[in-house]
C-alpha cells in the first residue's frame, strides 16, 4: 500500500513510501531537504522490514533539533502501524 506522511520539523516537506503485504518497505522518496542524503536514506531501508527501519531511525535528531528526516520516517511507520 502506498502512503504520504507530512513531516514536521524538517527541511523536508513530506514522505512516499510504500509498505508490502509482507511488511517490507519499498520506494521511499523524501521532497524537500538534503536530495543526496535523503536519497541515501531511501536506498539504505529499501527491502527492510518496517520495524528494523523503526529501530534503526527512531530518535535520531539533526542540527539540535528534536527531529531529523530519518526519524520522521520512522514516526510516519509508527503512526501507520498504529492504525492496523
Amino acid at each position: 500500500m502506498k502512503y504520504q506522511y507530512q513531516t514536521q520539523g524538517t527541511c523536508s516537506k513530506y514522505i512516499e513510501f510504500e509498505i508490502g503485504e509482507d511488511n517490507i518497505l519499498h520506494n521511499v522518496v523524501f521532497y524537500g531537504g538534503c536530495n543526496g542524503n535523503l536519497q541515501g536514506i531511501g536506498r539504505l531501508v529499501e527491502g527492510m522490514p518496517v520495524n528494523e527501519v523503526i529501530a534503526k531511525l527512531d530518535g535520531i535528531r539533526c542540527a539540535g533539533g528534536p527531529t531529523s528526516c530519518p526519524d520522521q520516517l520512522a514516526n510516519a511507520l509508527k503512526e501507520i502501524q498504529k492504525h492496523q
